[in-house]
């Protein structure tokens, strides 16, 4: 996500305060509130499939990884369907692959849940689909998951990557880490969002998109910092707050 003149307003998994979120519904409303990226997340299914969930279990209690995408319920869309519903708009795609994050304690043995098999499968569908990179439509891969944004550094190295976190503490050089790996951003939780921390990422050239923001008067502060983009609920408020 580039920056010249204000922070670009990215949808946290579409309009998701006016629609369910990670829907195309949310994605299309997210269009409408006149965002410039979208956020979602996708899960792996237990035949390999990408769906577009945040969290390991549905609604309806059926856990993510053990079931098919053909029996997700129908609000849920896969990957590709997504990244069309986006056309126009950048996507941030938020791979959900961290220890102990897929919603039952009964794993079956052959079913990996390692960087390597969810970067191979995100890689492969984002090849794949008629709105790519060489198409004009921007995409961004970001997870907490290291070895995820690893394995889609060296399947896809077009596609650019942004570590996620949300405390700074536990790992300290994972800033120099994402740097030195090439990644042009990190995607930090939004009250660790300081002038130090924006000086660190300038120094090492990494760009800052702060998540989850949904307070204007931040909105205004996080832009005075020099925040690449906002991740929101609201782009409309975004939009206002910012005086677009």
């Amino acid at each position: 996500m580039s920056n010249t003149h204000r922070p670009l307003i990215c949808a946290h998994r579409g309009a998701s305060a006016a629609y369910l979120g990670n829907t195309l519904e949310a994605f299309h409303g997210a269009r409408e509130q006149g965002a410039d990226w979208v956020e979602l997340d996708i899960r792996v299914t237990s035949q390999g499939e990408l769906v577009v969930h945040h969290d390991a279990t549905y609604a309806d209690g059926r856990v993510v990884w053990a079931t098919l995408a053909s029996d997700r319920p129908k609000e849920v869309p896969t990957l590709e369907e997504s990244l069309l519903a986006c056309a126009g708009m950048g996507v941030n795609i938020e791979i959900k692959n961290s220890p102990g994050d897929f919603g039952g304690p009964d794993v079956p043995e052959d079913f990996s849940f390692d960087g390597q098999r969810i970067g191979a499968l995100m890689a492969r569908v984002v090849a794949s689909r008629p709105l790519s990179l060489s198409e004009g439509q921007p995409i961004l891969v970001s997870s907490f998951d290291w070895s995820s944004l690893q394995q889609v550094r060296d399947l896809l190295p077009p596609l650019p990557t942004a570590w996620l976190f949300a405390d700074l503490d536990r790992d300290p050089l994972q800033l120099d880490r994402s740097a030195a790996a090439g990644e042009v951003a990190v995607n930090p939780w939004e009250p660790l969002i300081d002038q130090a921390l924006m000086n660190r990422c300038s120094e090492l050239g990494l760009q800052v998109n702060a998540w989850t923001v949904d307070d204007p008067d931040r909105m205004r502060e996080l832009a005075g910092l020099g925040v690449s983009s906002i991740i929101t609920n609201q782009p409309a408020q975004a939009r206002a707050a910012l005086e677009l």
